[in-house]
């Protein structure tokens, strides 16, 4: 397939996205991965023959020997990103950070989000709003108070601020030590009162300087560059179901997930946009998930998806042309699709609902609906009969053995 592809994936994530971008990156010439949303919380499983990685923030096609750049839009978390290096090395990479750019306007996720994240979820009880407790809500929100000028006891984005914020920190403040010091510690006084002082800024201010000798910090239109060199995947993270603008609050992610930070990053450029779906509906944690059916979830069993701590359970129920139609509008629409889990069998599929999807209140409306099913015979040819669109990859099993890139038939 040639030309630039962004990778979106058109569920709650964990449709697929990670194997996908590895059978794109193992079919042909690639320069580079590029990671355009979300952070430490990915979670794209790739398999290749005995080896397995759950890719967290180095791009799908690392496996297939393609550089990962993380884009501005990407948050970035040193310590577990060094985690993944020493993982990625047990499979046979060779020095993975050098397979790694990252921009240096990227916001840091530090040690200090995690716990303020995990803090917050834990007093909402029953209430979860299904985080990952990795801090990319907290990293984002920080990110905002400065540039809104909050005060302590004003609320922005539903939630309380504790105390004066600065600056978030970034990237290329890593090696910049008197600029970060002053950053991490504006950050843990904002935090003190609801997490404590047990974070050593000293400790984070030296490790960080390590980490910006060992990666690659760029800066400028490092997209553009790598993309006059060759092809770019632009790897998407989470579900469009879960997007900051487009999801169900409260269970969303403080990210875009649409191919919009893409399309942004490419300028003027072409790239085709392949929309990932399984061929039953899965979510992780709280939220509307309207087909969920208990006997979908026994039929199917997860190899890589459980019951995380703070995310909640790993759920499933049929496939929900509603929303996926609905995921397909929020990308101002998509030229293909990826299907994966072909080998599930004896599908079904809800068509509608008992009601029409309404424009506002979607969170309580879909958590009251009920779906009409119809059977699924022939996943592929459904697609793209009622979306328009061919199916370019296809899925149908968890190896690379079982993914294809199809040829593109034109009229």
């Amino acid at each position: 397939m040639d030309g630039h592809i962004i990778v979106v994936g058109l569920g709650f994530g964990d449709e697929g996205k990670g194997a996908v971008v590895d059978a794109l990156c193992h079919d042909g010439p690639v320069t580079s991965v590029i990671r355009f949303n979300g952070g430490a919380q990915a979670a794209h499983n790739v398999v290749v023959d005995d080896r397995h990685h759950t890719f967290s923030q180095f791009g799908s096609g690392t496996l297939a020997g393609v550089p990962t750049h993380l884009s501005r839009h990407v948050l970035v978390e040193p310590i577990a990103l060094a985690r993944e290096s020493r993982e990625l090395e047990t499979l046979g990479v060779a020095d993975p950070l050098r397979l790694v750019s990252i921009d240096a306007d990227a916001l840091l996720t530090t040690p200090i989000h995690v716990s303020a994240n995990r803090a917050r979820e834990d007093a909402r009880g029953h209430g979860r709003h299904g985080s990952c407790g990795k801090g990319i809500g907290e990293t984002a929100w920080y990110a905002l108070l400065a540039g809104r000028n909050a005060l302590p006891g004003d609320t922005v984005e539903n939630q309380r601020v504790l105390g004066v914020p600065g600056d978030a920190p970034t990237v290329g403040d890593c090696a910049r030590p008197t600029v970060l010091r002053a950053k991490l510690d504006a950050l843990a006084r904002f935090y003190e009162p609801l997490i404590g002082d047990g974070t050593s800024v000293d400790d984070l201010v030296s490790l960080y300087r390590d980490f910006a000798d060992a990666v690659h910090v760029t800066t400028g239109d490092e997209v553009g560059r790598l993309a006059e060199r060759g092809r770019l995947v632009f790897e998407g993270a989470q579900g469009v179901l879960l997007d900051q603008r487009h999801g169900f609050h409260p269970h969303t992610t403080w990210s875009t997930v649409t191919p919009d930070n893409a399309r942004t990053l490419l300028g003027h450029r072409h790239a085709t946009v392949i929309g990932v779906t399984r061929t039953y509906q899965t979510r992780h944690g709280a939220g509307p998930l309207p087909t969920e059916d208990h006997a979908v979830l026994a039929r199917f069993p997860e190899r890589h998806n459980g019951t995380g701590h703070y995310q909640g359970a790993w759920r499933a129920g049929h496939l929900d042309a509603v929303l996926l139609r609905y995921a397909v509008a929020a990308c101002d629409g998509v030229d293909a699709l990826a299907v994966t889990h072909l080998d599930a069998h004896d599908l079904k599929v809800a068509t509608t609902y008992d009601a029409p999807l309404p424009t506002t209140n979607l969170t309580e409306f879909l958590n009251h609906r009920t779906p009409v099913l119809t059977d699924l015979p022939d996943p592929i040819a459904w697609l793209e009969d009622q979306l328009g669109v061919p199916v370019l990859v296809t899925g149908a099993g968890p190896d690379r053995a079982d993914y294809a890139v199809r040829t593109p038939v034109h009229p």
